[in-house]
């Protein structure tokens, strides 16, 4: 796989994603949100060190998912997560709002991660930059994929260095990604 080729599949997920979401107004769209908190939620009571995104433009957000969540922050060390209020929250990296440098470190047992396009089994498209394939490597935490059902796609290429996720949760659906693979 070139990385023209997931260029491409990149700007195609991301010219879809944006349609779909220009497509809702705002109370459809938390709706749909509410609708993923109620799938994601039963799967947070085994986790005492959850993690999750702060979410940007028109991607799924996990704000309707009740819990205290530990939120990454991109450094040139790689992504790292923390403990953080609301308020105490900073434009980072791509002006994605993160934790301060100082803020508590949290090693997180299970994770929500973001994506441009995933499949049943697991195999996730991100932004290119590869801090989440890292982040994920580097962990043992459960991983929940959150999605729009737009972005689950039947195939995706997959390099080496690409780490599958354990679940995948859309507003209609919860995917076990272990049971295809």
């Amino acid at each position: 796989m070139t990385d023209e080729s997931k260029a491409a599949l990149r700007q195609f997920f991301r010219a879809a994603r944006r349609t779909f979401v220009d497509g809702l107004n705002a109370s459809q769209r938390e709706r749909l949100e509410r609708d993923l908190a109620a799938i994601v939620s039963p799967l947070l009571a085994a986790s005492s060190r959850p993690a999750s995104y702060s979410a940007v433009a028109d991607e799924i957000s996990p704000r309707f998912i009740g819990g205290q969540f530990a939120l990454p922050r991109v450094s040139a060390t790689g992504l790292t997560f923390h403990h953080a209020a609301a308020a105490d929250l900073i434009p980072g990296y791509a002006g994605i709002l993160q934790p301060q440098a100082n803020a508590r470190p949290a090693t997180p047992d299970l994770l929500l991660v973001p994506l441009l396009a995933v499949t049943p089994a697991g195999i996730r498209l991100g932004q290119g930059k590869g801090y989440y394939d890292r982040a994920l490597a580097a962990s043992p935490a459960r991983t929940i994929a959150l999605a729009w059902d737009i972005q689950v796609t039947a195939t995706l290429p997959c390099d080496p260095w690409d780490i599958a996720v354990d679940y995948i949760a859309t507003p209609t659906r919860l995917f076990d990604c272990a049971l295809p693979r």
